[in-house]
């Protein structure tokens, strides 16, 4: 039996603590589709999240290695993003869980309904 206990090195529940929030699926999403964008774009694209919760967002994804940033030495300095390797090898799993919930969504709030 594999237990998942809150102390030591838990992949799972690191990983998952990580990507469960409610934003890093949402940013690394936004990437994958739109490519390589500015803060202010990624901004506007999930435009319900606060400019200091997308940077933490970006900070915590860029030191998992999900997603790289890009500073040009320019006057205004110009910063990008975009997934790395990483990133993109976990593009396909977010998309399995996406379709799943979408398939599932209607049993799943209906089963809400009932419980309230």
């Amino acid at each position: 039996m594999k237990n998942f206990h809150p102390t030591g090195n838990c992949p799972v529940r690191d990983v998952l603590s990580r990507l469960g929030d409610k934003w890093s699926m949402l940013v690394l999403v936004t990437l994958n589709t739109n490519g390589v964008m500015r803060f202010s774009d990624i901004h506007k694209t999930i435009d319900d999240i606060s400019q200091r919760m997308l940077t933490v967002t970006l900070r915590t994804l860029e030191t998992d290695g999900l997603v790289e940033r890009k500073i040009y030495a320019e006057v205004p300095p110009r910063v990008e993003y975009h997934l790395t390797d990483m990133g993109y090898s976990l593009i396909p799993h977010i998309e399995a869980l996406v379709g799943w919930a979408l398939e599932h969504m209607s049993v799943i709030l209906g089963n809400r309904e009932i419980q309230s």
